[in-house]
């Protein structure tokens, strides 16, 4: 490691450990998860394992296994299952407005979904199945379209329709425009906006024009800033790929912690994976090492 640039000066390099402090220090959060429990192991290194587990697309065991290898003190596979199953989700929404830097200008609002299985398509097609089976976690999610960072996010175990989460999307972040595809089209989403004093850009459906707060909205509708909902898809593609785009838990909590974790760990790691993915070209194959470190230890500012 030292013949890649290494600097003894650099001695006060931030690891993920500081990063996960600082994190839930901006959100809140105790130094220890319950105020009556043994205080044997700190808030910091339950979290430190969730964010590892999602990053390394490792099981409970396996993580556990490697950090402790590495000499990390974490507790056990059966504690983390246990935690992970009693977060709730407004911890989850302070967690992710923690990583939140700055305002939001444009932000864009859209769903996917994750299959609660990976099953292997050579047997579908063995048994006459069109795809897995089982109905998907949806997730609606308010993405900054500047920073690409998730600020807000609601998962729903059962499928519903995408209007019903725009309000929960919009306690935690103010933004000036908020645009989103024909499916958000409703009165009521129109009017929360235009109450907030947030811009809706959203295209009206098919044969739809009635609607006081809709014909309200849509005469500032512009194009071009309404093509920034494309990063929201952008963002949903970087989470899979690097995530995973199927979930293995089966409890709706459990499910939420784990959805919950990536967008938090796409959040910290984004930059940092974009720092890596420059051109191929000579001068950018050997990046410094202070570099890294100084990316790594940049600190995450609160939300606002």
């Amino acid at each position: 490691m030292r013949g890649w640039g290494w600097s003894p000066t650099v001695e006060k390099q931030v690891r993920l450990v500081q990063k996960v402090k600082r994190l839930l220090r901006r959100a809140g959060q105790p130094r220890w998860l319950h105020r009556f429990g043994p205080k044997k192991y700190e808030f910091w290194q339950h979290m430190l394992a969730l964010l590892v587990r999602q990053i390394c697309q490792l099981s409970y065991r396996r993580v556990v296994r490697l950090l402790r290898d590495l000499g990390v003190v974490v507790p056990s596979y059966s504690a983390l299952i246990k935690m992970a199953c009693r977060l709730p989700a407004g911890f989850w929404q302070r967690v992710l407005a923690a990583t939140r830097s700055g305002n939001v200008c444009v932000a864009a609002v859209d769903s996917t979904t994750f299959a609660r299985s990976n099953p292997s398509y050579h047997y579908l097609r063995r048994i006459d199945q069109a795809g897995p089976a089982g109905v998907p976690v949806k997730a609606n999610v308010l993405v900054d379209t500047r920073r690409k960072k998730i600020v807000s996010a609601y998962v729903r175990v059962l499928p519903r329709a995408d209007p019903r989460d725009v309000p929960a999307l919009l306690k935690k972040c103010h933004p000036k425009t908020l645009v989103a595809d024909k499916g958000y089209d409703s009165e009521a989403v129109h009017e929360h906006c235009f109450e907030r004093g947030i811009i809706s850009m959203i295209p009206a459906r098919k044969n739809v024009r009635s609607g006081f707060y809709r014909r309200k909205q849509l005469r500032k509708f512009k194009l071009r800033v309404y093509h920034r909902r494309e990063m929201s898809e952008s963002k949903f593609s970087s989470v899979k790929r690097c995530y995973g785009s199927t979930i293995r838990c089966r409890r709706a909590r459990a499910i939420k912690s784990e959805l919950f974790t990536r967008f938090t760990a796409s959040n910290i790691f984004s930059r940092a994976l974009r720092h890596f993915h420059q051109s191929h070209a000579r001068h950018n194959l050997y990046i410094p090492t202070e570099s890294v470190l100084h990316l790594c230890s940049e600190p995450i500012h609160a939300a606002s």
